[in-house]
């Protein structure tokens, strides 16, 4: 295992890994550890150059440093990215390697799933390193986030439509999900057991014909699904959903939903704004996942606490919501406002 150290202005620590035996190249990034070591998923993907998968795991990891922060949990932001086909290329013995890496940086980043890793990766990192998490237990304590990050967007979207369209129940409401993987499919459930109305777009026709046939969903293409005529837009596929079209063409009320950075710039947040759009910053309202693999790595992973700590996404979220009002701002610009709240006074503090 070869590694070297990357000079990389405004984070705290960005590696470079490389196994000729396991075929293994990744990058781990290490935003900020001032509320504690770097927690965040670990992603394959076969990028198109080696700039590529550095700007990602650099804008990754210090949205964890956001997400962690407003996720109440003592962790600092990290992440990690493997350059490989998760299909194809990807192999156990890479993934015991991507452990060798996570454990060689002596606890300052700790790894969990993200796209292009399972459950089974995990396991395979663990022969090599104690600092990685998403496995369940024999318990039944902590394992697959995803549930965990459904369950928040949809406490997440009914304080949304609190706020927006004051109303405490989403019955009636009609929600556009794009996105149909398992958090999507999970907040459909949620959605559909409230009473709101479905529109669904994915481009997987078994995962399109179960929200059909069990929610009542009405189909639509992805590149509809942000201008439906809704009262909320759920991202919860790739980033970039909020682009230079949508964003003319919306006409939710709301978004709120799963995806990783849903606005393609950063500006878009004052735009919704302006357009009387209210956004729920994707790294607040998505926090679930990370807050139960935080749970389960500092084994303090049990139900009650845990949804404590879930519904609380509500609750910033309200706050965020108020603020912004209060200050006329964007809500995105006010949750990075408390986030640096939080773990810059850490610092300070130190």
């Amino acid at each position: 295992m070869e590694s070297r150290v990357l000079d990389v202005e405004g984070w705290e620590k960005v590696v470079h890994f490389t196994d000729k035996e396991s075929q293994l190249e990744a990058i781990i990034s290490v935003h900020n550890s001032n509320l504690g070591s770097g927690l965040g998923g670990c992603r394959v993907r076969k990028y198109a150059s080696f700039e590529d998968g550095l700007n990602d795991v650099k804008r990754l990891s210090r949205g964890m440093t956001y997400k962690n922060a407003l996720g109440h949990i003592p962790f600092g932001g990290g992440k990690a990215v493997v350059f490989a086909d998760p299909y194809s290329e990807k192999t156990p013995d890479m993934m015991q390697a991507m452990g060798r890496a996570i454990e060689s940086l002596d606890g300052l980043y700790v790894s969990a799933q993200d796209s292009g890793v399972t459950t089974d990766d995990i396991r395979e990192m663990r022969k090599n390193t104690k600092n990685a998490a998403g496995v369940e237990d024999e318990q039944g304590r902590g394992g697959n986030p995803s549930p965990f990050t459904a369950y928040g967007v949809w406490k997440g979207m009914k304080a949304a439509a609190a706020h927006k369209l004051g109303t405490d129940s989403l019955d009636g409401v009609r929600v556009s999900i794009l996105g149909l993987g398992a958090v999507g499919m999970a907040l459909a459930d949620h959605l559909h057991g409230e009473g709101a109305k479905l529109v669904v777009a994915d481009i997987n026709d078994k995962a399109l014909a179960i929200a059909r046939d069990k929610y009542g969903a009405e189909i639509v293409s992805p590149d509809d699904a942000a201008v439906q005529d809704v009262e909320v837009f759920a991202p919860c596929a790739l980033g970039g959903s909020v682009n230079e079209t949508t964003i003319e063409t919306i006409q939710a009320k709301i978004i709120a939903g799963a995806a990783n950075n849903q606005l393609l710039q950063p500006g878009y947040d004052a735009v919704l704004r302006e357009k009387g759009i209210l956004y729920a910053p994707d790294y607040v309202i998505n926090a679930g996942g990370v807050i139960s693999i935080g749970h389960e790595f500092l084994g303090d992973w049990n139900k009650e606490k845990l949804f404590g700590a879930l519904d609380n996404i509500a609750d910033v979220l309200t706050q965020i919501f108020q603020r912004a009002d209060a200050e006329d701002r964007p809500t995105g610009i006010i949750a990075d406002k408390l986030a640096e709240e939080i773990f810059l006074a850490d610092s300070k503090a130190a």
